[in-house]
């Protein structure tokens, strides 16, 4: 699993023109699901980007987690995360996951946000979407999982 964190003070997401889901301070959680990830890598995934200190604390230092700013999560699907660009000019998308598969683990890792407390929006998964973020910081982070494990 490969996610791109963007620590965000307001973000949306709209199929169609039509807002499917928006957010004020917190991550915009772009995510990509390779073949053979599992629930064990979504438990390991949220469980990371839940505790993150990467929020401004009252010093402004990066000391306060997800959790404890009170930040939300936009959950965008994207499976070109998984791209292979080694060879040639096209990329390749065979580690990505089957769209079924990863639509099962996409919803998982939004259930296992919200267990966690954390207010969750989603895009649409397999649509066409325009992402609109106001990055803050900017800060943007990359977490890899494999195994259940954050790598």
């Amino acid at each position: 699993m490969r996610a791109v964190l963007q620590r965000v003070s307001r973000a949306s997401v709209s199929v169609d023109g039509a807002v499917v889901g928006a957010i004020g301070t917190g991550f915009v959680v772009l995510l990509g699901v390779a073949g053979g990830d599992s629930a064990a890598d979504v438990e390991a995934l949220v469980a990371k980007v839940a505790g993150l200190r990467v929020f401004p604390d009252d010093d402004g230092k990066m000391n306060r987690s997800l959790v404890e700013a009170d930040g939300a999560v936009l959950l965008i699907s994207q499976f070109t995360l998984l791209a292979d660009v080694r060879k040639g000019r096209r990329p390749s998308f065979t580690g990505a996951a089957d769209p079924a598969d990863a639509a099962r683990l996409v919803d998982e890792a939004a259930a296992g946000f919200e267990a966690a407390g954390i207010e969750v929006e989603t895009g649409r998964f397999g649509a066409h979407m325009d992402v609109d973020l106001c990055n803050d910081g900017p800060v943007t982070i990359v977490v890899d999982t494999a195994g259940g494990r954050v790598v």
